[in-house]
């Protein structure tokens, strides 16, 4: 509950990971006066130029919303001054802000980070967590300063990782577990100054952003690793091989602590239940999968339309 003057707040943010955070400064006593979001990009195989998540809650709200190509614009800027902000809120926007816009609220700028800082700093910290097989993530509310990540920590939540989510179960529960963990820190700061807590640098790691490699399977790897591959890079760029010179995306799995003595990569048994296949250590059991440009499909109706045996290798290239 606000015992304090609400704060005047403007809100940067992009994907729909930053749309329940604004959601609930929306539902506040807190006034969201401008929007900032990227500049809208083409999307999707037509590529048509979208409205972002963000931006699209912010228009149907009746929000402003400010789209600049550069943040050192200055009539961005300026425009930004003119509001006269107690508070600004990141939620992944995507840029590093500059100094002179770091300095315009006047208590500054607070992020929505969805990590256990100093752990995964970067651009995408629940892929990579997923990804590491890691146990628990969760989300932090720091201020920004202008290193990476880097500020200084006002509160966190945790959420366990069980051995079979994905990365987009993950990012869903954070994101909810940080708009209202935001808020709380919102309606802390309206009442007075709050506790930071420093990072200790030495225990940061790093998680940048994904690039298309980064879903390609090392099959000398264990069964696990792999495993935890395949529902770090959901929903990209999805974990993959190539069979036959054709790429597959690899969807769904499970493992088998079985190891055969056989070349990892190499298909064990194919049947509707599941592809059985040979890795560094023990075997994967692939549920589901998807061939380039088609639908993701269960093994069961993929055997139905393609022929695959035991002795068939995945590689990592066509």
């Amino acid at each position: 509950m606000v015992t304090g003057t609400p704060l005047r707040v403007v809100f940067f943010g992009t994907p729909a990971f930053a749309v329940p955070t604004l959601d609930a400064l929306i539902a506040s006593a807190h006034p969201v006066v401008v929007v900032v979001t990227q500049p809208d990009r083409r999307r999707g195989r037509g590529q048509r130029v979208l409205d972002s998540a963000v931006k699209a809650r912010a228009v149907a709200a009746g929000i402003p919303v400010l789209q600049p190509p550069s943040l050192t614009a200055a009539d961005f800027l300026d425009q930004l001054a003119a509001l006269h902000p107690d508070l600004g809120v990141v939620a992944a926007y995507g840029k590093i802000l500059t100094e002179r816009l770091l300095q315009i609220p006047r208590l500054g700028m607070i992020n929505v980070h969805a990590s256990l800082l100093p752990r995964y700093r970067g651009a995408a910290p629940i892929h990579r967590a997923v990804a590491a097989g890691e146990p628990e993530t969760g989300v932090t509310i720091m201020r920004v300063v202008k290193a990476l990540d880097a500020g200084p920590m006002i509160a966190a939540a945790r959420r366990p990782i069980g051995p079979d989510d994905t990365s987009e179960q993950v990012e869903h529960d954070l994101a909810r577990l940080g708009a209202a963990l935001l808020v709380d820190v919102v309606d802390r700061l309206a009442r007075g100054p709050v506790t930071e807590t420093p990072q200790d640098d030495r225990l940061a790691t790093y998680a940048p952003r994904l690039a298309k490699d980064d879903g390609v399977i090392d099959w000398s790897q264990s069964a696990r690793r792999v495993h935890d591959l395949i529902r770090g890079m959901r929903p990209w760029p999805n974990a993959c091989s190539y069979l036959a010179g054709t790429r597959l995306i690899l969807l769904r799995s499970a493992v088998d602590e079985t190891t055969h003595d056989v070349a990892p990569g190499t298909v064990i048994a194919a049947t509707p239940d599941g592809l059985q296949v040979a890795t560094g250590r023990g075997t994967l059991v692939v549920r589901e999968l998807q061939a380039e440009g088609r639908r993701p499909m269960a093994v069961r109706e993929f055997l139905a339309g393609h022929r695959l045996v035991a002795g068939d290798h995945f590689t990592a290239a066509p």
